[in-house]
């Protein structure tokens, strides 16, 4: 049974178009991956389909009485709410339901018998309902889901605003499979998880009834529960029975066909067209002339994809620093509370070292506390000398109201417009991107454009903050192969050991440190 029927989409921001005539179908139970390059517009397609967008032409048919829900890489949460507050709000629907029988039971004292009666048949069905759903046992499925997802060791009672992006996703993502939809709308949700609650989504997907699309990046993750692939490219969407692997093996066959074809069709046009050139004005070869040229207007032309343009990162490299990168005193992080035990630690000039461990116990802010952007605790940090540091933030801060230019021509206002935009086309962005503004950007071209930003800036310390987030197959091997030539000293935080295993020298596991585990 088709869940969800999409026919004849067409969308686009300016002139920029982000599909033409697109049809997709989602039927009862098929676990979908929506794959493609970054901007391809797999996020606007969510958009699009659960009615945040309006399409410029074409129909979205939901099935009735479908319940949707859907998790959003852009999604915010309420200052002021806290973490037990948004898991329940899952059940917000129920406790409607709870006060309207209230509601019910107050005008049973003054009702007329008739009345009396449709009063009392509405109360037992909201009853059923409540009971169906089970409305008496919400708090003891709040608590799985946070045990599950390691919510209930941050305190459910904690200010949702003062979460680290990992913990942000997570409460959302216990609160979507509380609500139980009927189809589950997942944008990057392995982006900021740890491996432990990534291992565990990975199997509550695949032992999901219902129908789910799924947008990831995470080609592991994608393999192990999906059944169907939608490739995106080129404003168009195509369908592939299988998962990810299979995907690509029947896309390079069919690319590698076309390609084959349409050298074919290029030769045979050109002896057609120098056929005709050459003998259209002769009396004797005219009729066969345009009979070839009959032949040529009548010929469906193979058009092959426009290749993407492939990012290529090359992290310019200054001086050499001192030994010492630098050095910790029993330095304590935190807040208002400390989030460590009191730490000594030492990193090297040449070290590449990963901070690795669960969401929430303090890497993001021992970065920050090692470059001063917060202060410590206790304890003290000695930075080594000659240091030229380079540091990537999880999300872009700042005004996104720039365009690409403006962006980059803010960190470097000496550079001429052709060398901003050839600074932001070797990371992979189009003429089109590089002239949009940041905030209609894609997750992943953001990413791009903030890495413009590091690889121009001569350094001889980075400080990678998650930095494979959102980005494609193609920009993580080749962000990969960047770091794995880079002569200077690397601190990177990721949870994606297949990323980071050929090149680190050391890996810390903060858990061992951290007060939150």
């Amino acid at each position: 049974m088709s869940i969800l029927n999409v026919e004849n989409l067409t969308h686009g921001f300016g002139d920029r178009a982000i599909f033409n005539n697109v049809s997709f179908r989602l039927l009862k139970g098929e676990h979908i991956g929506l794959v493609g390059a970054n901007g391809e517009g797999k996020s606007t397609f969510m958009n699009v389909v659960t009615g945040k967008l309006m399409p410029d032409e074409g129909t979205i048919q939901w099935a009735k009485n479908v319940r949707v829900g859907y998790l959003d890489q852009h999604s915010v949460l309420e200052k002021g709410m806290t973490i037990r507050e948004v898991l329940k709000s899952a059940f917000s629907y129920l406790f409607e339901l709870e006060k309207k029988m209230n509601d019910l039971c107050n005008q049973m004292a003054d009702a007329d018998p008739d009345t009396l009666m449709g009063i009392m048949e509405e109360f037992g069905t909201i009853q059923e309902a409540l009971d169906n759903n089970n409305f008496y046992i919400i708090d003891t499925k709040v608590d799985e889901i946070s045990h599950a997802l390691g919510l209930d060791a941050l305190g459910l009672d904690l200010d949702v605003t003062e979460l680290s992006g990992g913990q942000r996703t997570k409460v959302l993502l216990g609160k979507l499979l509380l609500e139980k939809p009927d189809i589950l709308l997942l944008d990057e949700p392995t982006n900021y998880l740890d491996t432990v609650h990534i291992e565990w989504l990975k199997r509550y997907l695949i032992d999901y009834d219902n129908a789910f699309i799924l947008i990831s990046h995470d080609i592991p993750f994608l393999n192990s529960v999906i059944n169907i692939i939608y490739h995106m490219e080129n404003a168009d969407l195509t369908r592939y029975v299988g998962d990810y692997d299979k995907f690509t093996e029947v896309y390079e066959v069919k690319k590698a066909q076309l390609e084959s074809a349409y050298k074919r069709q290029q030769q045979e046009i050109n002896e057609l067209q120098d056929f005709v050139a050459r003998n259209k004005a002769r009396v004797s070869t005219r009729n066969m002339a345009m009979s070839r040229q009959k032949k040529l207007d009548k010929m469906e032309v193979i058009e092959l994809a426009r290749e993407k343009p492939k990012p290529e990162f090359y992290f310019k490299e200054a001086r050499a620093s001192g030994r010492f990168i630098f050095q910790t005193e029993h330095l304590v992080i935190g807040y208002d509370e400390p989030l460590s035990k009191p730490l000594t630690l030492t990193m090297e000039r040449g070290d590449k070292i990963v901070l690795k461990g669960a969401n929430g116990i303090g890497k993001t802010t021992l970065l920050k506390s090692i470059i001063g952007l917060i202060p410590p605790i206790e304890g003290k940090v000695a930075l080594g000398d000659y240091l030229f540091k380079g540091y990537f933030e999880q999300e872009m801060s700042g005004a996104k109201n720039n365009t690409c230019i403006e962006e980059i021509w803010r960190e470097f206002p000496s550079y001429s417009q052709y060398e901003v935009r050839s600074a932001l086309a070797k990371c992979g962005l189009t003429t089109k991107h590089i002239e949009s503004q940041v905030r209609v950007l894609s997750g992943g071209e953001q990413a791009k454009v903030r890495l413009c930003k590091l690889i121009n800036r001569e350094t001889n310390i980075l400080l990678l903050d998650e930095p494979t987030n959102h980005l494609d197959a193609d920009a993580k091997d080749e962000l990969k192969r960047a770091l794995m030539e880079y002569g200077g000293s690397i601190l990177l935080i990721c949870h994606e050991p297949e990323f980071y295993e050929d090149f680190a020298t050391k890996v810390w596991d903060c858990s061992s440190w951290s007060t939150r585990i």
